[in-house]
């Protein structure tokens, strides 16, 4: 199955056109349009060449505190044999344009459009570009928080198309989840999955939860209700949420509606010093 996925290649805007946009930061939520990704506001890090990033997201007091969110765009020949400089830090990858030589504990991998790797605290790894085109893929990184008893959770690769979407109950295949984790794997504390609505699907009632997300659109547009407003997002788009942002969704088509979601999940909430 071809997949195509969108993502950002920069630029500036002309001095001609209109400031208005719809980018929003509230209390609750954020909105983080695809017209906002542009040279500006790159960034770059270190033991990293060729290579710059949009920052999505990143733990904020009183806001979402648990992960970070990258856009990578790493140009033939780029890359790193030293990625993660924190210690404690898992990793998911999602490729959504180009193709990434990603090396685990060496073992060498060939990732391209749809490719997925998680990637445990202990992982030893690094990547490069060798293609002669950019390469563009999100870095989801959250402080892993482990438990006495659970073992790590093993690195493995694997492929948006070659996973089939777990239908949610009721909706006769109209909207549905793709699950990179079996979800009663307990030594994961994160999920990360593509969701897909049909043109005309909906979330029928307001989504209000402890898990924090990160919503990045892959494809098609929709109409999000997040807290007590109504937004249009479209391929590109970002979406924060806080805890307990209320949330649902109507997919108008024409064609379907796509998300790779970030959520926390499996673990007690934190109560202080005990």
């Amino acid at each position: 199955m071809s997949q195509k996925y969108f993502s950002p290649t920069g630029g500036h805007p002309g001095q001609d056109q209109l400031l208005t946009d719809r980018a929003v930061f509230t209390d609750a939520y954020a909105v983080i349009p695809k017209g906002t990704m542009r040279d500006i506001v790159t960034s770059f890090l270190p033991f990293w060449s060729e290579t710059r990033l949009w920052v999505l997201s990143r733990p904020l007091s009183g806001f979402a505190e648990t992960f970070s969110q990258y856009i990578m765009e790493v140009s033939p020949g780029g890359g790193s044999d030293r990625p993660e400089t924190q210690k404690g830090v898992e990793s998911v990858l999602f490729v959504v344009e180009g193709e990434i030589e990603l090396t685990i504990d060496r073992t060498t991998h060939t990732l391209t459009p749809g490719g997925y790797a998680f990637l445990p605290p202990s992982a030893d790894w690094k990547l490069h570009n060798l293609s002669q085109s950019v390469s563009r893929f999100h870095w989801i990184r959250k402080a892993y928080d482990a438990v006495d008893g659970l073992d790590e959770p093993d690195a493995f690769v694997t492929r948006d198309q070659d996973i089939a979407p777990t239908v949610m109950p009721g909706t006769e295949g109209k909207w549905a989840t793709t699950r990179f984790v079996d979800p009663t794997d307990l030594r994961h504390d994160m999920h990360v999955t593509i969701v897909t609505f049909e043109p005309g699907a909906v979330i029928p009632f307001l989504e209000t939860h402890v898990m924090e997300h990160g919503l990045y659109v892959l494809e098609g547009k929709a109409a999000y209700r997040l807290n007590q407003d109504w937004v249009e997002v479209e391929a590109g788009d970002y979406m924060w949420l806080r805890a307990f942002c209320p949330q649902a969704c109507y997919a108008g088509g024409p064609g379907k509606f796509r998300y790779l979601l970030y959520k926390d999940v499996n673990r007690h909430m934190k109560l202080g010093q005990i």
